[in-house]
């Protein structure tokens, strides 16, 4: 009783409290925050920017400050960031960790089981972090997809005589996300006074792309010692098409391997769900009996570890 009441006790205070802060940043958006402000400015108010540029260039809600200083938000910025979820870092954290608790103290009325209590609140949050790793992979997936075309695009608008503002601009209105979000967020920070190859050198830290870091790193050579930057932008497209092309031809020859990976992982988990639904006195075997827990613990290993394997073979990187 006293572990189901400390399940409690904390579902329903990670619950509340994230309602409240939701509800406490509501209406206080990078860009209307940042509108408001401007606003006020050319009224000829006066008004002080107190906020550091860097929160108006990160969109960090001042209500949610205190905790990025955390240790764990350090990791969970960047990661919901770059997975192009539209809530922030702290609700998806405090959300998973609300989850969690509900699932093991839901799991822990219904068996009275604390091992297996213990195991549903890990995997609600391994599926939480398997969502975001799910959703990083194919944001970066679709980037890598849309930015010849992007290229492609500078290139023209360039060679037409419009400067690179002007193109990055074209980009940010033609593209669907996530490159015309991206490129949409290196014009407005080059709006707010940033050079244009300065902004475009923070994307890297919105989305993981070795493409996007060779247009950065190509735009501020250019920009230091001049060149025909078109020509080279058409180079760079037709490399990431060439790569992609051949990527593609990897990912047929190693689907039977990814499928079998899949099946061999999730076969067993599911068959024993099934048999502890239909037999639950079958299976409780495995929780109460020592050398069974030992037994299904050594199980989970080596599924983990075969899986990891399978993906090291078939994870062919172009």
């Amino acid at each position: 009783m006293v572990v189901a009441a400390l399940l409690i006790f904390a579902s329903v205070f990670l619950g509340v409290f994230a309602l409240v802060l939701s509800g406490a940043t509501a209406g206080q958006s990078p860009a209307a925050r940042l509108k408001s402000r401007l606003g006020h400015l050319a009224e000829g108010e006066g008004e002080r920017l107190s906020e550091p540029r860097e929160e108006l260039l990160t969109g960090q809600p001042h209500a949610e400050g205190g905790f990025y200083r955390l240790p764990l938000m350090t990791w969970a910025k960047p990661a919901v960031e770059r997975s192009g979820l539209s809530i922030s870092p702290t609700f998806f954290v405090l959300w998973t960790v609300a989850g969690s608790l509900c699932c093991s103290l839901a799991v822990f009325l219904l068996r009275g089981n604390a091992l297996l209590a213990l195991a549903a609140a890990l995997a609600v949050a391994m599926g939480a972090l398997f969502f975001l790793g799910h959703r990083k992979k194919r944001r970066e997936s679709r980037f890598t997809e849309q930015l010849p075309d992007a290229l492609t695009m500078i290139a023209r608008s360039l060679r037409a005589g419009h400067s690179l503002t002007g193109a990055v601009e074209l980009v940010a209105e033609e593209l669907p996300e996530p490159a015309g979000s991206l490129f949409r967020l290196a014009y407005e920070q080059q709006r707010l006074g940033m050079r244009m190859a300065d902004s475009l050198a923070t994307l890297p830290d919105k989305i993981d792309s070795m493409d996007l870091r060779f247009l950065v790193t190509i735009i501020r050579i250019n920009s230091e010692t001049g060149g025909n930057l078109g020509e080279i932008l058409d180079r760079l497209a037709e490399t990431i098409r060439s790569r992609l092309q051949i990527r593609r031809q990897v990912q047929v020859c190693t689907a039977e391997g990814r499928v079998s990976g899949y099946v061999l992982v999730i076969m067993p988990v599911v068959v024993f769900a099934m048999f502890y639904l239909l037999r639950p006195s079958y299976m409780d075997v495995f929780f109460t009996d020592r050398i069974c827990q030992r037994l299904l613990a050594a199980a989970t290993v080596a599924q983990v570890v075969g899986f990891l394997f399978i993906r090291k073979i078939v994870n062919i990187k172009i």
